[in-house]
């Protein structure tokens, strides 16, 4: 039996009514689109196989570990019930992207949990004009991000989070950090069942990298002859925002019995460094098991190389009150071809 309380052309048509007036203005008023223009790109980066199948329209949904990043306000559900999720995607370049996270209820108190982001490569020959075979000598460059987070509902149908992070990039000797801040809100409607989510992220400090990458000698005074020509010296480097995300999307269950469900979803996304862009996404789960999901992300950015993306998921209990979910990720990223992801979830 299908449930009719919204029909998905109408869940579009809304989240169209409301949002794309104001992102075509935007979009008219704004000619730069400032890319390139923030610090700790990989901030970006979504997580979760599930989130990232559904082309990242994940805010309004925000049902699993993965909220902690998509919108904090969406831990509060998890009652009496901890969590922990890791996701693990080959990037781009031979760069691996890794994110794991941990949910604890407080019961009446609220939910706590915590998440690590990590970005890792392999190690690289140090190149110089002089020598451009290698001098010997290895770099490597890395980022993270440590995150703790607490969610609460306020009444049954209104629930708020925050998430507190350290972020931390390095590259050779040099590194950058600061502390950044993830807020969000979902509301759940109650004669249709609608959820209505809203969250911003990296919120924080501009980051500088420093180190002694940027040690110089230098004369201050090349006119005097018999002076100190090497005096210790470093080159200033600039101070760059975080990339600030703001988010606001509607998902709804169109499907919803008990051997099927049908979800769909549809994300505006506002950045401080890019145009903005909507994000759509379905999922279809047959006997609480199995899942097939499917989205489109950055939809409305000129010269996107974001895709569809495809997904699938299976949920089993191990045993009594534990279930394990595995899921899968394969997304289109243009030229970039393809690239996959799996996660692996355990709810007790």
């Amino acid at each position: 039996m299908i449930n009719r309380r919204l029909n998905p052309l109408v869940l579009y048509l809304l989240l169209s009514v409301i949002i794309l007036p104001k992102i075509s203005t935007a979009q008219l008023i704004r000619h730069v689109s400032k890319v390139g223009t923030t610090a700790a790109s990989f901030l970006e980066v979504g997580v979760g196989a599930r989130a990232l199948a559904m082309g990242e329209a994940f805010v309004a949904v925000a049902n699993d570990v993965t909220a902690l990043y998509w919108n904090p306000a969406g831990i509060a559900a998890f009652k009496g019930r901890p969590a922990a999720q890791f996701f693990h995607s080959p990037w781009l370049a031979d760069i691996t992207f890794d994110y794991a996270a941990a949910l604890v209820p407080l019961g009446v108190n609220g939910t706590f949990g915590v998440s690590i982001t990590g970005v890792t490569m392999n190690d690289m020959d140090v190149r110089t004009i002089v020598y451009p075979e290698g001098t010997g000598e290895k770099f490597g460059a890395n980022n993270l991000t440590l995150g703790a987070s607490y969610g609460r509902r306020l009444t049954d149908r209104f629930s708020f989070g925050f998430n507190v992070k350290h972020v931390q990039e390095q590259i050779w000797h040099m590194s950058a950090s600061t502390m950044a801040v993830d807020i969000g809100v979902l509301f759940i409607t109650k004669k249709r069942g609608i959820r209505i989510g809203m969250s911003v992220s990296n919120f924080g400090k501009k980051m500088r990298l420093e180190g002694r990458d940027t040690k110089i000698n230098v004369d201050i005074d090349e006119e005097k002859a018999g002076n100190n020509d090497r005096i210790d010296a470093h080159l200033d480097t600039w101070r760059w925002p975080l990339p600030l995300l703001f988010r606001f999307g509607l998902s709804s269950n169109i499907i919803d019995t008990k051997y099927q469900r049908l979800t769909v979803a549809a994300d505006a996304v506002h950045p401080n460094n890019n145009l903005e862009y909507i994000n759509i996404g379905l999922e279809y789960v047959m006997n609480d098991m199995i899942a097939l999901r499917m989205g489109r992300s950055a939809l409305l950015l000129d010269d996107a190389e974001q895709g569809f993306s495809y997904g699938a998921g299976l949920k089993y209990e191990i045993m009594r009150n534990v279930k394990l979910n595995l899921d899968y990720v394969i997304r289109s990223l243009g030229v970039f071809d393809y690239i996959s992801g799996y996660s692996i979830s355990l709810t007790f």
